[in-house]
């Protein structure tokens, strides 16, 4: 086995990535403190072409050093917008009849492996502050609850960690579907 040079990976330039087809889903983050965590998930959202990210509340925005410094250049090809509240994102998510979910710990919810996506349904799905997790208000306002199935003691993974366990499950599973 030999590994490959970074000429050998068939990377999409910043315009042919904004042009090429979308994986059909959008990640929200809610008052997430983190930077670095932002970041990071840029990066995630371009490695599968997601759709787009919602920047809420106090989450921070492009342009800025921590992000940049995790994004690697994703705040240029992932296409993002910035509300003042996660409440707004919803909204505007409920207009083109997305399917929303909060990705969190709740009665009645689905784990992530038994989530099945709805054919040619575009889905959204919320992450919460790295303290308080996604606010109840906002799990009030989803039509359902993704849990990703833990059996540590701690029962709690970092939120770039959790993004990108659901985003590559999310991703395979719509993947699929097409």
């Amino acid at each position: 086995m030999r590994k490959l040079k970074n000429e050998e990976l068939n990377r999409l330039s910043a315009d042919e990535y904004k042009s090429a087809e979308k994986t059909p889903l959008i990640i929200v983050l809610d008052n997430v403190r983190s930077a670095l965590n932002v970041g990071s998930i840029f990066r995630t959202c371009d490695a599968f072409r997601i759709d787009a990210l919602y920047l809420c509340g106090i989450t921070g925005k492009p342009p800025d050093r921590e992000i940049n410094k995790t994004a690697l250049g994703a705040t240029e090809t992932v296409e993002w917008k910035y509300f003042p509240s996660a409440l707004q994102a919803l909204e505007e998510l409920r207009k083109t009849k997305t399917k929303i979910f909060a990705i969190e710990q709740a009665e009645n919810s689905i784990t992530l492996d038994k989530f099945l996506p709805g054919p040619n349904q575009k889905i959204a799905v919320v992450f919460g502050n790295e303290v308080k997790g996604v606010e109840q208000e906002i799990i009030d306002k989803c039509d359902g609850v993704i849990e990703i199935p833990q059996t540590g003691m701690k029962h709690s993974l970092n939120i770039a960690v959790s993004a990108g366990i659901v985003i590559w499950e999310l991703y395979g599973k719509l993947k699929a579907e097409n």
